[in-house]
């Protein structure tokens, strides 16, 4: 029963492990774009386990992929050669565009991150980072330690000095009334400004979209401005595409794509959907960069040649079928769909986003004032009516997050804007 494995997961797991909804469910199985709870109850699936079930749940091209590779052989650490692991880098190092590429695999976008982070400070013998604010870049000791968001960062002790940096979130702030060109410009001063006044640092890393922060997002060509700025000063760029990486915003493969006017990022990080829910992360970067460390590394479960195969068969499945348009089609589709309905419901602050990667800020009416407890309401409504949403935000997890598998149909998306209409709806 589920109370009782609520009951016994509260018994042995931390406080802090956070479950949606007031009465959890547990998910037993899924196909396609939907999910099955052990009352035998299906949701169409808007949030894919965090954005990890990229294609679709169960998908048979994955599901054989990995039976057939556990068959053979599961795991021997990077310690030997591994051709899953080489032929998903060589895939990778080629759609990144990061000349003479380097790739190397984790099992998180965490610990993805916590790499980049350590390439980057010893490659530029610093350890100064600068962070976008309302960022998130994972759960480990140096990944909170550049988050901004107060509520994903849960100690101030760092082994990184950490200054952030305006513009990641185009409608709030002291540059929110500002047309884009105007933004980008006073972001740009801010930036140099910021520069002035400290010792060089390592890298700035940031989200195009950022994923925990709401799916909030400057105006393309913000990073590429900023690139300006750094590269005069040889400091690195990270792009995280933990979340926006593979087609998501349907407009780019890859998220820094709409800032990449000069080009691509010194490093790039990535994780999620690739694996389709198996364990990936990775780290791309130059050779230079990627070969700067001078001491023995290895990674025991990154590479493993279960999950590689797994991401082998997932992008190949994601480029035959075209994957970044349907998310570009259908999601375009879906956003305009919620934005006339959000137009006649007060609490709704903003729709943004791009390609199948919304969010849906809600306000207590007529202000900018975060509103968590309505935002929790339309998520328990939207459950109530069979779909499942996430949340997030940099202002108390008021923001809604609907990122559904890229192979969302017209027919589902109309299904899920219905039933977000209603949920929406019923807070008025």
């Amino acid at each position: 029963m589920t109370n009782d494995l609520l009951g016994r997961h509260r018994a042995v797991l931390p406080d802090w492990l956070a479950l949606y909804y007031e009465e959890p469910l547990e998910i037993t199985h899924g196909e396609g774009r939907h999910v099955w709870d052990a009352q035998g109850n299906r949701y169409l699936d808007f949030f894919g386990g965090i954005l990890t079930t990229m294609t679709a749940h169960a998908l048979p091209e994955v599901t054989k992929a990995v039976s057939e590779q556990a068959g053979r052989i599961i795991h021997s650490s990077t310690l030997y050669l591994n051709r899953p692991m080489v032929e998903l880098a060589e895939r990778i190092a080629q759609l990144s565009g990061i000349p003479d590429a380097r790739v190397f695999f984790t099992t998180s976008g965490t610990e993805a991150n916590d790499t980049a982070l350590l390439l980057a400070t010893a490659y530029r013998r610093s350890n100064t980072i600068l962070a976008m604010r309302n960022s998130y870049h994972g759960r480990s000791f140096s990944a909170v330690g550049i988050t901004g968001n107060s509520g994903w960062s849960p100690t101030s002790l760092s082994p990184l000095q950490t200054l952030y940096v305006h513009g990641g979130v185009r409608t709030r702030g002291p540059f929110a009334s500002l047309s884009d060109d105007a933004y980008i410009a006073a972001c740009v001063e801010d930036l140099k400004d910021l520069l002035g006044h400290t010792r060089a640092p390592a890298a700035l890393i940031a989200e195009p979209v950022q994923g925990v922060g709401g799916f909030t997002a400057p105006p393309d060509g913000l990073y590429a401005a900023f690139r300006e700025v750094l590269h005069e000063r040889g400091i690195l760029w990270i792009a995280d595409e933990v979340q926006t990486g593979w087609g998501r915003t349907g407009e780019n493969f890859w998220g820094w794509q709409a800032h990449g006017r000069n080009g691509p990022p010194d490093i790039m990080t990535f994780a999620k959907g690739i694996g389709n829910g198996m364990s990936i992360g990775g780290v791309v970067a130059r050779s230079e960069i990627m070969n700067c460390l001078d001491s023995n590394s290895i990674s025991t479960f990154g590479g493993t040649q279960i999950t590689m195969a797994a991401g082998l068969a997932n992008l190949t499945y994601l480029l035959e079928h075209d994957l970044q348009g349907n998310a570009r089609r259908v999601g375009g589709l879906l956003i305009e769909r919620l934005r006339a309905v959000a137009a006649q419901v007060p609490a709704v602050r903003e729709v943004r986003g791009r390609g199948l990667m919304i969010g849906i800020e809600i306000t207590k009416p007529g202000t900018d004032e975060a509103d968590p407890l309505t935002a929790a309401a339309v998520q328990e409504a939207a459950r109530e009516g069979g779909l499942l949403i996430g949340k997030g935000g940099g202002h108390n997890t008021s923001s809604l997050r609907v990122a559904p598998p890229l192979s969302l149909n017209v027919a589902e998306a109309e299904e899920g804007a219905a039933i977000l209409e209603n949920a929406l709806r019923s807070i008025r």
